[in-house]
């Protein structure tokens, strides 16, 4: 059969020069759509990387390990003492450009830390034929100093370094003074050698115990100072200490502790005395602790910043820190963590100036590097081949310097972010003071003994325990109201009510805080009954009003549209809450005594804090709920409505297709916005900034403040100084929420498409 050929048949041509035009651009569109959409959905891949990458920069550095860096060397000063004098103590200014060297002949000689040239010497004034027999610091980093003499004196001076700058060029000019006079202190008036010293400066007084014969002693020097002229004067006090007793009672360190409340003796191979001389007059033997096991000898001991905390070394290379921990209201010694330097004896301990870290060597030669807060070993090298005479820090630690065999070392110390381990950031921890180890957000004091206490452990708890209040609140609510509205509602008022329920998300939450803060929080504190009877008569309210409502004749009850009815539950809700409000004081005064906060703390021992985390589950609470109820409601909204007319028209009541059919259909959607709506409450910060008090704290009650990794953010990060241990920290704690914001939206993803694979059937 013969067919005629489309090209010669009448109709519409689709090749005209406009079609042809109109296909090319409706091409280039589609094209140019396509390639924007890719684009855009790249980019945000690539902001939430770098956002990533960026955080991970700043936090890498937290985890870097310790290094030493040789600098210089060159032969020490003791070799070249004409006296044949030999040095006692060893310090470097903050600089790390000059160095101290006190002499057994009382000569103190300043020199370059990196080159060993000669700066200028001072005198200690000493009697002729007197000499140095030992020489120790009051408190790390604090430059007071003291020497003891053969003649039983003792010479109390403090070093000092100047900073001038003429011709531009910075000129350090050591400086040694003697705050309580250049003459030596007598000790007990006693004539023989100073075997072992201690001293304590405080603001009152001057305490200095000594060994001295194989006796233990001790006076107090009470400082009075003239109004006038600021001239100090002395007025020594001689303390009847208590005897040491033992098979072998021989002093071999003593200690005092900077509170002036504690002298600690350490006598025969481990044995500790502990001392009270917090009153002058009547000192006594507090306790005698072992330090180490029978037959292992204690080599060296010495404080730590702060003089909490004693670091005991021993001849098997192990350093131990122990302070008083209260036990059944008594204060006691306790071990409480030790570090492994190597299997020989310790022989030097050095604290730092500014942190809970120190140094530490052995008798071969070999030296670690370690902080106690964080229990880390950072770093352990052989420097020397030999025993290390003299080793000190400089105030910054980044400098060090020993000498050893004729020879100064000067190295170069790397080792900015001692503080941060897993342990002192997820563990608990046993700070210095406490009975027990915790977990504690103090990142911060007014003086350099502070000890930081870094765990993010009450932080991620705050956070989770706001957004739980406040999903607590929000989750039922929300959802509850998305059903109404996307399934009973009537249309024409489903129009009205959810574009003004969506509104209330646009409202900034620096508002919402600040009226949770100075209006929610005392008014739920001062009506705080009146707040758990709305959990009961708003209730009961509508449940008498759905009663009378269905008791009514249906003449009257159809007059109101469907889907209308909910407008009539407003003003049922409003009285049924004014109600309760009402109440709130002849309530309180009935059932508890006219004081609900004071029943609870003294009948239930639970504590109430003002602004809490219920406070934030209301506040907080009523931030998340237009999320969910906007994407929940457009889930439910959009299921089919052959699905709905189906299952109608097969018998089932509505309730039955809205909770086997509707609910279902939607249940990925409804999933999703409980989990964006969740990502909101963890993520917030103005609200539980201004509405929680910010207490670090880790405590499930609900009467109870927080503080959230985004509200620490806020408050820390302007303060912090850039580059810190501080400073990185906060970026960590971003880091765990971005991770953690990351793993909950994944998980979610996971479970929404299966639960969207499970009803697509429907």
């Amino acid at each position: 059969m013969y067919q005629k050929p489309i090209d010669n048949s009448p109709g519409i041509d689709f090749n005209t020069p406009a079609l042809k035009k109109y296909r090319s651009l409706r091409f280039l569109k589609d094209h140019l759509a396509r390639w924007g959409v890719a684009s855009g959905g790249l980019g945000v891949i690539l902001a939430i990387l770098l956002i990533f990458i960026y955080l991970l920069y700043e936090v890498v550095p937290l985890f870097k390990g310790a290094e030493i860096t040789p600098l210089t060397s060159y032969t020490s000063s003791s070799t070249q003492a004409a006296d044949g004098s030999k040095p006692l103590f060893l310090s470097v200014e903050e600089q790390g450009e000059v160095a101290m060297e006190a002499e057994t002949s009382g000569n103190l000689r300043f020199f370059s830390a990196q080159t060993g040239e000669w700066r200028q010497n001072e005198k200690l004034p000493i009697s002729a034929g007197s000499k140095v027999t030992q020489v120790v610091e009051d408190a790390a980093g604090t430059g007071l100093l003291a020497a003891g003499l053969t003649s039983g004196e003792v010479v109390v001076f403090k070093q000092g370094y100047r900073i001038t700058w003429p011709d531009d060029k910075r000129k350090i000019s050591p400086e040694v003074s003697y705050p309580y006079g250049d003459a030596p202190l007598s000790i007990s008036g006693a004539s023989a050698p100073v075997s072992q010293l201690a001293i304590s400066d405080g603001e009152e007084k001057l305490l200095v115990a000594a060994s001295i014969d194989d006796q233990l002693v001790m006076d107090v020097f009470n400082k009075e100072e003239d109004f006038l002229t600021e001239e100090v004067t002395i007025e020594q006090q001689r303390v009847m200490l208590p005897t040491i007793s033992g098979a072998n009672s021989q002093i071999q360190k003593l200690l005092l502790d900077p509170e002036q409340r504690w002298l600690f003796a350490l006598s025969g191979e481990n044995q500790l005395n502990v001392l009270d001389i917090s009153d002058p007059d009547r000192p006594f033997i507090h306790e005698v602790v072992n330090l180490t096991e029978t037959g292992v000898a204690i080599t060296e001991m010495t404080f730590l910043l702060g003089g909490v905390s004693l670091l005991v070394g021993d001849a098997e290379g192990t350093i131990a820190q122990w302070f008083m921990v209260r036990e059944n209201g008594e204060l006691g010694l306790r071990k409480i963590r030790s570090f492994e330097l190597s299997d020989s004896a310790v022989d030097k301990i050095i604290p730092e100036h500014r942190r809970k870290g120190f140094l530490a060597s052995d008798v071969n030669g070999q030296v670690g590097l370690f902080y106690t807060t964080a229990n880390r070993s950072l770093l352990v090298e052989s420097l020397a081949e030999s025993r290390i005479d003299q080793m000190a820090i400089a105030p910054r630690a980044n400098y060090l310097m020993f000498e050893n065999e004729g020879k100064t070392q000067f190295l170069g110390l790397d080792n900015e972010h001692p503080e941060v381990s897993w342990s002192a950031l997820w563990g608990k921890v046993w700070y210095e003071s406490y009975n027990e180890p915790e977990y504690v957000w103090q990142s911060s004091a007014s003086n350099n003994d502070f000890e930081p206490k870094l765990s993010l452990m009450p932080l991620s708890f705050g956070t989770l325990k706001a957004a739980f209040y406040a999903m607590l609140l929000a989750t039922p609510l929300a959802i509850c109201a998305a059903i109404y509205t996307a399934y009973f509602m009537a249309p024409s008022m489903r129009r009205k009510v959810k574009p003004v329920i969506e509104l209330m998300e646009a409202l900034p939450t620096v508002i919402l805080g600040f009226l949770a803060g100075l209006w929610l929080a005392p008014l739920v504190e001062n009506q705080l009954v009146g707040i758990f009877a709305l959990l009961l008569f708003v209730p009961i309210g509508i449940l008498i009003f759905a009663f009378g409502w269905d008791s009514l004749p249906s003449s009257i009850r159809h007059r109101v549209p469907d889907g209308l009815q909910a407008g009539l539950l407003v003003p049922v809700v409003i009285i049924s809450g004014a109600i309760a409000m009402s109440m709130s004081t002849d309530l309180e005064l009935w059932l508890f005594n006219g004081d609900m906060r004071s029943w609870m703390t003294t009948e239930l021992g639970i504590p109430y804090d003002q602004r809490n985390a219920l406070v934030v589950g209301l506040a907080m609470g009523f931030a998340v709920i237009p999320t969910i109820f906007s994407i929940a409601e457009d889930a439910i909204f959009s299921v089919p409505k052959h699905l709905t007319f189906g299952s109608l028209a097969l018998g089932a009541t509505p309730w039955q297709t809205l909770t086997r059919v509707v609910l279902l259909t939607a249940s990925p959607g409804i999933f999703s916005a409980v989990m964006i709506g969740m990502g909101r409450a963890v993520g917030e910060t103005m609200i539980v900034l201004m509405a929680t008090g910010n207490t670090p704290i880790m405590d499930a009650n609900i009467f109870e403040g927080m503080r959230t990794l985004a509200a620490n953010i806020a408050v820390e990060m302007p303060e912090s100084e850039v580059g810190s241990s501080h400073y990185r920290i906060l970026f960590l704690a971003a880091l765990v929420l971005f991770m953690f914001t990351f793993v909950v939206n994944t998980a979610a993803e996971i479970v929404r498409h299966r639960l969207r694979k499970k009803y697509s059937s429907l």
